[in-house]
């Protein structure tokens, strides 16, 4: 019998060398090419993101009504070191200040959100209107408008009024299709005569799955194998009730057009010459992307979601499928309900076939898709553990879009990556590497013909995240939280980002990699600003500087001799090891154990 570190470290290399069993693959295949210098159409929109909950703050201040996410926040153990979004970036205050670094970054336009209890404190407009929330958004897209930004203007960013979740369930509950409507139909008639681009739902997946069956978002239900495909089913038939709305009552007038903002990881073969994998990875864009694009641009549910969910549900003995069912006139009436697509992507996965139980105490959302997710240790990673920079995912993504909807005009909305650090550091490199190749793969996925006609930043601002609290920052400017005044430091990235705006693309090499020798020079005053407004600030408390992560691959494989290869659907912790260079990282770490194991 093997020693058992040595029998550990032979199932590692099994498991890697069966995942990687094709010598032939070639990770460089397939657009994974150079970096293309060039530039954008003539009139693509470049601009930045937000959200109402993770910056506007002001919870509870001018008669806005409690939302989801401002009781959910309030429980502990619900976010990362209990924070909230009570006072957030002070964004309700801030309109001018905040304009102002949109029009310095020289921005076409900037997405927001309206937030649906800060208008209607109930939900329920016959309640009650909120006059004083009218003209805070009033007065925000006034101030865009007066300094030729355009609005791109989100309605429902996860903020669903209290009472609407205690009254009815939330989106378990088919009436949010019409409160929903009503909502949408005086944002129309308040603010329509100035906004052109309408975004009804913001990453609906997240919505439903985190919100209605894990439980890490608010309402923080978990509804397992079913909270999810229900409260899916409502944001569709709702998503298709506005879009009518606006078709059949304001076009005419207002001349704008209305979409919805889908994210989508992309899913790539472990093994592209095993078919399980392709079908795998497939499945794994349908079940994510497709669950929302497919009914609203062809009228049902994916074929391969049908199947899968049907299947596992009759073998649980059920006597209809978990995935509820559009009948003839609902699939007519939500075909074609999208002027515009948003596209909010932010990672990739490699994707490899794996058998689930169907039993139905197993029963999932997860488990319904017969997949397992895996990462290459290479990828860099610098903030959100999910979060591993991929580019060349973002052009394979676009690809899939204009194949499988028809090349719809496309607006991608949400694209950028976090740092997990609560220091001072303002020269994020990172997110300048990060920028550059998404924006570029963007760029040769026009060339490929992909009808996509802007861009946007995610984000303008450090935010809160969700359940990660403060933990996480994406902005491009930095926010410093212990402030009470909040003020905003320009990263880096902003002086990259604002390059690449003014030159609407990559002109040549020489001038590319000049912006970012001179976005990380400025930084350094940033940095000296920051620190003596820190110094001079008896309301701040220093954070302990943690530099942002590079996971290693000799560190995972460590980890995998450790603990072997094992599936955890809600959170990726699978490793791909390149094939190339599988038995020398699998060499070295038997070399590394044989050291420990003398020392100890």
């Amino acid at each position: 019998m093997l020693p058992r570190c040595e029998a550990s470290v032979c199932h590692v290399l099994m498991l890697v060398l069966c995942l990687s069993a094709a010598e032939d693959f070639d990770w460089t295949k397939n657009n994974h090419g150079a970096f293309y210098y060039g530039t954008f159409p003539a009139g693509f929109s470049w601009g930045a993101g937000s959200s109402a909950y993770q910056t506007e703050g002001a919870w509870d201040k001018d008669g806005k009504g409690l939302s989801i996410w401002d009781v959910f926040s309030h429980k502990k153990g619900k976010i990362l070191l209990n924070e909230t979004g009570d006072s957030s970036c002070e964004g309700y205050y801030k309109i001018k200040d905040d304009v102002s670094l949109i029009k310095e970054l020289k921005l076409n336009h900037y997405r927001f959100s309206i937030s649906w209890p800060r208008l209607i404190p109930t939900g329920i407009k016959s309640d009650h209107i909120n006059e004083k929330g009218i003209q805070y958004y009033d007065q925000l897209i006034d101030h865009l408008l007066e300094n030729k930004i355009t609005p791109i203007v989100t309605l429902y960013h996860w903020d669903l009024p209290q009472v609407l979740q205690e009254k009815y369930g939330g989106w378990q509950n088919i009436s949010m299709v019409n409160h929903f409507n009503e909502f949408a139909n005086l944002c129309f008639e308040r603010f329509g005569n100035r906004i052109k681009y309408w975004i009804t739902f913001n990453n609906p997946w997240s919505v439903a799955v985190e919100g209605y069956e894990t439980g890490e978002h608010a309402p923080g239900l978990k509804l397992r194998g079913m909270g999810a495909y229900r409260a899916a089913h409502n944001i569709i038939k709702a998503h298709a009730k506005v879009w009518h709305t606006y078709d059949t009552q304001w076009r005419g007038k207002q001349k704008g057009m209305v979409g919805i903002s889908l994210s989508g990881d992309w899913g790539e073969p472990v093994d592209i010459s095993n078919q399980k994998d392709i079908e795998a990875a497939e499945r794994y864009v349908q079940f994510y992307l497709g669950w929302f694009a497919t009914p609203i641009f062809h009228g049902d549910y994916p074929q391969v979601m049908k199947d899968f969910v049907g299947r596992k549900s009759a073998q649980q003995g059920l006597g209809t499928s978990r995935l509820p069912t559009f009948s003839p006139q609902e699939k007519s009436y939500i075909k074609g309900t999208c002027d515009f697509l948003g596209i909010g992507h932010f990672t990739t996965r490699y994707i490899t076939q794996k058998n689930n139980p169907s039993d139905r105490s197993s029963s999932s959302y997860f488990t319904d898709r017969d997949l397992a997710e895996l990462v290459d240790p290479r990828w860099p990673d610098p903030g959100s553990e999910w979060l591993y920079s991929v580019p060349w995912g973002f052009r394979r993504l676009l690809n899939f879009v204009k194949t499988q909807y028809g090349n719809p005009m496309i607006y991608v909305t949400e694209n950028g990556v976090s740092e997990k650090m609560s220091c001072t550091e303002l020269c994020d490199e990172w997110r300048i590497q990060y920028f550059k190749e998404y924006i570029n793969e963007m760029l040769k996925a026009i060339k490929d013909g992909v009808n996509v006609k802007g861009y946007t930043a995610w984000s303008l601002l450090d935010k809160f995240e969700w359940d990660e609290g403060y933990s996480e920052r994406f902005g491009l400017y930095y926010v410093d939280f212990r402030n009470r005044n909040k003020p905003r430091y320009p990263k880096a990235s902003v002086q990259f980002y604002k390059r690449v705006i003014a030159s609407n693309g990559f002109p040549n090499q020489r001038e590319v990699e000049n912006w970012r020798r001179k976005a990380v020079e400025t930084c350094s005053s940033s940095n000296q600003l920051l620190a003596a407004a820190r110094r001079n600030s008896k309301e701040h408390t220093e954070m302990p500087k943690v530099w942002p992560e590079q996971r290693s691959t000799a560190a995972n494989i460590l980890r995998l001799i450790h603990d072997p290869l094992t599936s955890h659907m809600e959170m990726v912790t699978e490793i791909v090891v390149p094939t190339v260079c599988t038995l020398s990282i699998l060499l070295s770490a038997i070399f590394l154990m044989f050291l420990l194991r003398r020392r100890n």
